[in-house]
């Protein structure tokens, strides 16, 4: 057990250490210097959280290491790329031949890290200072800025719509916001966003009282989707399987299929008895496309009420389209 004379010993030696690292914080004018900087605050974060050596020192450290990574993305920005490569730069030099490329793991430094540094590079003082302070994460301001960029780029019809179909660009990599500077395949094909940035969509604002929300979710994130139809405004009430045929590699089970729910807000119950089955066999095609059977479904049980297609990827008659890769119409 840890006498109260040992922590004041540990607390003074991390305290000398952060001095010593702010002091060299000023003085940073190389991608190395500022990696060290950033390492070393990182230990003494780490160390001081195991050891219970108070929130100050924890939230000092933090501070240190914040600034450090803003210093090292202004760095890493500054160095050329060499031309045609990806995550290598140039060290600089007096001549052409003394430009030899540096990779990142040259420099010790990982990818994601140089990520984290250069997207904190590019955030106004005031915003790094909040994250310094731990008044914000770079989760949440990457979140916000994401959600603002996508209703300026497309923005909700002045409409109210009784039948939604929605396929979300689910991420697959949310983490935790707390307790750190960076805490937030598909991404190959196209912009995803993660649960809480699906939530802050104002889709309820464009819902009649009684509209039905079909809604597209794949199985790993078949309970994580709750969030997003609640946050909208719906309650689930059943589901399509979507048999695909063709197999895809996971990592439980060999995946065929994918759910279509169906949730509804108010009273909303189909306009036509027709009941089809649950289980809809057809072979998948390119990634993400969604058989044109199911829209047929929808608009043979609802055939009444205005309808919109949300994250459309194409327009569709009858529908009014919501999403980067389609027009909007109402």
């Amino acid at each position: 057990m840890t006498t109260a004379i040992e922590r004041r010993v540990m607390r003074d030696r991390v305290v000398k250490v952060l001095v010593d690292a702010e002091a060299m914080l000023q003085r940073v004018d190389t991608i190395q210097q500022a990696k060290l900087v950033s390492d070393i605050a990182e230990a003494q974060r780490v160390f001081a959280k195991r050891q219970q050596l108070g929130e100050d020192l924890i939230g000092q450290a933090h501070a240190i290491k914040t600034w450090a990574l803003a210093r090292l993305g202004g760095l890493l920005r500054d160095t050329p790329r060499a031309k045609g490569s990806r995550g290598r730069f140039r060290r600089t030099g007096n001549s052409p031949a003394e430009l030899p490329v540096a990779t990142l793991a040259d420099l010790g430094i990982k990818l994601k890290e140089a990520m984290i540094a250069q997207q904190l590079d590019a955030l106004d003082h005031a915003t790094q200072q909040k994250i310094a302070q731990r008044e914000e994460t770079l989760a949440r301001v990457r979140r916000k800025t994401k959600a603002e960029a996508i209703r300026r780029e497309v923005s909700l019809p002045d409409a109210k719509f009784r039948v939604l179909y929605a396929d979300p660009p689910w991420s697959y990599t949310d983490k935790a916001d707390a307790g750190a500077v960076q805490s937030g395949g598909a991404e190959m094909h196209y912009p995803s966003m993660t649960i809480a940035e699906l939530c802050d969509l104002p889709i309820a604002s464009i819902c009649e009282p009684n509209a039905v929300l079909f809604l597209w979710v794949t199985s790993p994130l078949l309970f994580e989707s709750a969030a997003v139809f609640k946050a909208w405004g719906f309650g689930y009430r059943a589901s399509f399987v979507w048999d695909k045929v063709k197999h895809n590699m996971g990592h439980y089970n060999s995946v065929r299929h994918e759910l279509l729910l169906i949730c509804t807000r108010g009273s909303c119950t189909p306009d036509v008895g027709t009941l089809y089955d649950s289980v809809q066999s057809v072979e998948r095609t390119t990634h993400s496309t969604k058989p044109e059977v199911f829209r047929a479904i929808i608009d043979t049980l609802y055939p009444h009420g205005k309808r919109i297609e949300l994250f459309a990827r194409r327009e569709a008659p009858g529908w009014a389209a919501f999403g980067n890769q389609a027009a909007v119409s109402a």
